[in-house]
């Protein structure tokens, strides 16, 4: 580590003798015309018999000021008259990084402290013991701060956890700077080419212009960028999925932000039937705990045995011809409910009640699935969401789309994609996933098929590649498994009832405050190797969040091009509107 000798001549502040210092944390007496804030990094020294010295270092988590030789809380007044002698001493609280060697002995009162910078500061922060970095954004020093990209990419760890409040805490903006910064840093290496990442943009149309630069982009910004030692601009490579607009014969993307670069989506009749897509329908994790889901598995299975494809994506099933989403429900409605034909399709156990039940359900999802289930558009198109061959990110657009209809893309796609890579038997190339409201699909309580494939990623997806990148505004309804095989936790600006869960309980007291009033890119991260999360400030993003940010498409694809803009829509492109 760095000797106090190289560290600024002039000592911060002196280690405190009122208070108790201990090997884990201590405090530090401000000298004057010194001051130390939150999150400064600090370091000090000490000697130690028959031993080289012990270096100390630490984050600041808590300051104080006060009156010494005050009695009486109306001797402030007396004291700022002249009237009471008195002196105003700050003090902080550090809480220890790295001890180095390991010598676990506590400083002395006295000793000189200092503020830690340059490659004391990186060693403070154990940024000298990251062989691949990937920077977060910019700490209260106004310097670097790194995530070590072990802990991201399945090396040591993986998976990534998003908390905080809507609009506030710019969850989805912080994924996707994330991601920006690992794929253009040299964290990856040559590996970051056929990286891929997967999104749901699940509100607006704000994730569909990633490969769009944003028109406000200025020299500030980019200087922002180049502190941290990368390139100011969009995603390079971007394909973006949409649904078919309501009946739509042409299976026309619904999308208004942009007319070109985008792709329509969804599964033919025959592929719903084959692939066994029928559970997730029932994707609510309220589902999972009626009877009527033992129904869902006989009717999935039968259809899987019965469908007979035909080429324009239709199928046949039981002698009759479906063509629409609406004409498979017509016929398992009119099976089940035919005393001569339940008994086959059902399972002959089955009530009649438990039928019913599943009848009501398959009828009420008529109008959030038909769109996505088709046999009436051109035949042999593409039409599936796949990231192998595709570009390098991947938006799968789904905030047209009502709640049912929502966990059923995430459900298939995710089966489709895990799947995958289980078959490839390699973790290379990466697959990062980011997925928006992760208590929706991985509620704590219950469970679903959508529940499960997560959990199955949490678990075994560092193995195969693949890696969440989950948000959530309240990490405390998210299933346990899932935040526990979270390597990095990063939290936004929190309602004070979340901040006080125990799944909090990695932020300091003093962090737990701060958190209710944290500003937009602002976040509070946490990576294994350091006790303290750090507090970054990333840079605004340098690709378009929103149409009316949206500059010129990439030339050199001319994939994309943004729509027209809603006339009747807020354009006022001077607003503070943040990320």
């Amino acid at each position: 580590m760095t000797s106090v000798t190289e560290l600024d001549a002039r000592p911060v502040g002196r280690v405190l003798g009122t208070e108790d210092a201990t090997p884990l944390s201590f405090w530090v007496a401000v000298t004057e015309g010194e001051y130390l804030q939150l999150d400064d990094v600090v370091t000090t020294s000490r000697e130690v018999p028959g031993r080289d010295p012990v270096t100390v270092s630490g984050v600041v988590t808590s300051v104080r000021a006060r009156h010494e030789g005050a009695q009486f809380d109306s001797d402030v007044f007396l004291i700022s008259e002249g009237m009471l002698p008195a002196q105003v001493q700050e003090a902080a609280e550090i809480t220890v990084t790295r001890v180095e060697p390991e010598v676990f002995v506590p400083p002395r009162p006295g000793d000189a402290v200092y503020r830690a910078t340059g490659e004391a500061r990186s060693a403070a922060l154990y940024f000298d013991r990251m062989v691949r970095m990937v920077p977060l954004g910019l700490g209260r020093d106004g310097e670097p701060v790194y995530l070590n990209a072990d802990f991201l990419d399945g090396s040591r760890g993986a998976h990534v956890s998003i908390s905080g409040i809507s609009g506030v805490a710019t969850k989805t903006s912080f994924a996707t700077w994330l991601l920006y910064s690992l794929l253009h840093s040299d964290a990856l290496g040559a590996e970051a080419v056929n990286t891929k990442v997967l999104i749901f943009n699940v509100k607006g149309e704000d994730l569909l212009l990633l490969d769009h630069p944003n028109k406000h982009l200025d020299d500030k910004l980019r200087t922002q960028y180049q502190r941290l030692g990368l390139t100011a601009g969009p995603f390079a490579s971007v394909t973006v999925f949409a649904p078919p607009r309501e009946g739509d014969r042409n299976g026309t993307p619904d999308v208004a932000c942009r007319t070109t670069g985008v792709e329509s989506f969804y599964w033919t009749v025959a592929e719903f039937c084959q692939q066994r897509l029928l559970p997730y329908v029932f994707a609510d994790g309220d589902d999972e705990r009626q009877q009527y889901t033992m129904v869902v598995g006989q009717v999935a299975a039968r259809l899987a045995r019965e469908a007979e494809p035909k080429d324009d994506g239709a199928a046949v099933v039981d002698g009759v011809l479906l063509r629409s989403y609406g004409d498979l429900v017509d016929l398992l409605v009119e099976r089940l409910g035919d005393e001569d034909t339940r008994g086959q399709w059902a399972g002959s156990a089955m009530g009649m009640g438990t039928v019913n039940a599943f009848i009501r359900r398959m009828i009420n999802s008529k109008r959030d699935i038909g769109r996505l289930v088709r046999g009436d558009l051109p035949p042999r198109r593409a039409h599936g969401v796949s990231t192998e061959d595709g570009a390098q990110v991947t938006v799968v657009d789904l905030h047209n789309l009502p709640d049912r209809a929502q966990r059923f893309v995430v459900g298939v796609v995710l089966r489709t994609e895990f799947e995958r890579k289980e078959k490839a038997g390699s973790a290379r190339p990466l697959q990062f996933v980011v997925l928006d409201e992760l208590n929706k699909y991985a509620p704590r309580d219950g469970t679903s098929p959508i529940k499960e494939i997560l959990l199955d990623i949490a678990e075994r997806g560092r193995s195969l590649g693949v890696i969440l990148v989950g948000a959530q505004q309240t990490a405390s309804e998210v299933e346990r498994r899932i935040a526990a095989n979270s390597a990095i936790r990063v939290v936004g600006r929190l309602d004070p009832a979340e901040a006080g869960r125990p799944e909090y309980g990695f932020l300091p007291s003093s962090q737990r405050q701060r958190v209710l009033m944290a500003k937009p890119g602002t976040m509070f991260v946490a990576q294994p190797e350091l006790p303290v999360p750090l507090v970054v400030e990333f840079p605004f993003p340098a690709w378009a969040t929103r149409p009316q940010e949206a500059g010129e498409p990439p030339t050199s694809t001319l994939r994309s091009a943004t729509g027209q803009v809603d006339p009747f829509a807020l354009t006022d492109e001077d607003d503070d509107i943040p990320f």
